[in-house]
């Protein structure tokens, strides 16, 4: 198998399940600011041109990060970012749905419509009108989780998917005008234990 990967945090959210699963993968440096994921030889590994891909033994790609990283996850035995029963898996995904459409999605495309608007303008629909209001929807969604969160990690008593993900986005939307809150006391307790985890620096 073999990874396509740039940066970003969507490609941050593998390496660092990666890293959590001690996996190691030939890896594929796609060039995204050259629109290297825009152009035919790539578009035949992912049709959507987003990194990751994960390319498969057979041949065939996975290329949305949950399917990939769950797939490793099963993949590799040992301890699971998913869940061992039942009801764990579908806490795990019900969590990690949370925090795609309430945190992950406004504020990447608050990026891409604000910031971002140079690189990806040619490249995709934008609605630069948008972007201030989609900010806003990712801090209400951090608000929410503030509000929600129960244990020491998203899920509750267990490390999971969820908080790659939020770790992941929150991360870079530091870099690109979205910092986190300090008034978002919980979230930002939880971020430092995060990032204090030996896999968030292994990904960075």
């Amino acid at each position: 198998m073999k990874l396509y990967t740039s940066v970003g945090p969507n490609p941050r959210v593998v390496k660092m399940f990666m890293a959590e699963k001690g996996i190691t993968l030939d890896m594929v440096t796609v060039d995204l600011r050259g629109g290297e994921n825009r152009q035919e030889a790539f578009l035949k590994v992912n049709p959507s041109g987003q990194t990751p891909s994960l390319e498969l033994d057979n041949g065939t790609n996975l290329n949305e990060i949950t399917a990939i990283c769950e797939y490793l996850d099963e993949k590799n035995p040992g301890s699971s970012l998913i869940g061992t029963t039942a009801e764990e898996r579908a806490a795990t995904r019900m969590w990690t749905r949370r925090v795609d459409l309430k945190v992950c999605e406004p504020l990447a495309n608050g990026f891409r419509f604000g910031e971002g608007l140079p690189m990806f303008q040619s490249r995709m629909r934008c609605l630069p009108d948008a972007s201030p209001g989609l900010k806003l929807i990712a801090q209400d969604g951090i608000q929410w989780f503030e509000d929600n969160m129960k244990g020491p990690w998203i899920a509750g008593d267990r490390f999971t998917l969820a908080d790659i993900l939020l770790f992941s986005f929150l991360d870079f939307g530091a870099v690109v005008g979205q910092p986190l809150d300090p008034k978002f006391t919980k979230i930002n307790e939880w971020f430092s234990r995060v990032k204090a985890r030996p896999s968030a620096a292994a990904s960075a």
